[in-house]
């Protein structure tokens, strides 16, 4: 929505069905319409991330109708709860080929246009799980593999001008954290610097600035939105911390 609005020509995938460890589903209705009553448009398309066939599908449309690809945002992913006596290896196995191979797939797909093109660049979306978190064995794994798929990468695009970098969301009230049914969410999500509970809007900035040429010097970067608690230590109460 918020590209959209900017001028991008937008080209949108993933898949329709609910997912493990998340309650969104019909995405894709849902964002034509608020793109409809927006004024805005996109091409929404229903592919699987961890299939090569449906990515590069996608990416051939997209140049067949627009001719370049000049920006990815790697954003899908699925949340399953548990640990390594609970996750099974189906879970685990599924989880890393969304939120992991995924990515890998998509950038694979898109980098040889960005090359011919002259550059391009990349956001992929992380997490503060990607530094270990308590019953998501499998989701923070995976989310740590994108913090180092997201530098090497870097490293290895550089002087193709190709630049890639890291959104590290806090707790942000969507269709994926609405299924953990912890009645502290809004409360834990709110130690932010706004003191307010980040929204998919305030992750969407992000990805657009570091898509635009007011990035054009940042590469191999992680920019914190809203997840400061999980990466240093437990922020203390708001309460607490004024005593």
């Amino acid at each position: 929505m918020l590209l959209a609005g900017r001028g991008y020509r937008v080209v949108a995938f993933g898949l329709d069905a609910p997912q493990p460890g998340s309650t969104a589903e019909a995405g894709s209705y849902v964002t034509a319409q608020l793109l409809e009553e927006a004024g805005l448009s996109a091409d929404l398309l229903e592919a699987d991330v961890s299939i090569a066939a449906d990515v590069q599908r996608v990416v051939e449309q997209a140049i067949g109708r627009y001719g370049r690809v000049d920006a990815l945002v790697n954003n899908a992913a699925i949340h399953p709860r548990g640990n390594a006596l609970t996750t099974t290896e189906a879970i685990w196995d599924r989880v890393m080929d969304v939120n992991l191979k995924g990515m890998f797939l998509c950038a694979k797909s898109v980098i040889p246009h960005m090359v011919s093109g002259g550059g391009g660049a990349i956001v992929n979306v992380g997490s503060a799980a990607g530094w270990g978190k308590q019953n998501l064995l499998a989701y923070a794994a995976s989310k740590g593999g994108v913090h180092a798929l997201t530098m090497a990468l870097a490293y290895d695009h550089l002087h193709d001008h190709i630049r890639v970098n890291c959104v590290l969301p806090g707790g942000t009230l969507t269709g994926m954290t609405a299924s953990l049914g912890r009645p502290n969410f809004l409360q834990q999500a709110s130690n932010t610097a706004s003191g307010e509970v980040t929204r998919p809007e305030d992750v969407a900035a992000a990805c657009a600035f570091l898509l635009s040429d007011d990035a054009g010097q940042i590469s191999g970067s992680m920019l914190d939105v809203g997840c400061f608690a999980g990466q240093g230590g437990p922020i203390p109460d708001r309460l607490a911390s004024q005593q």
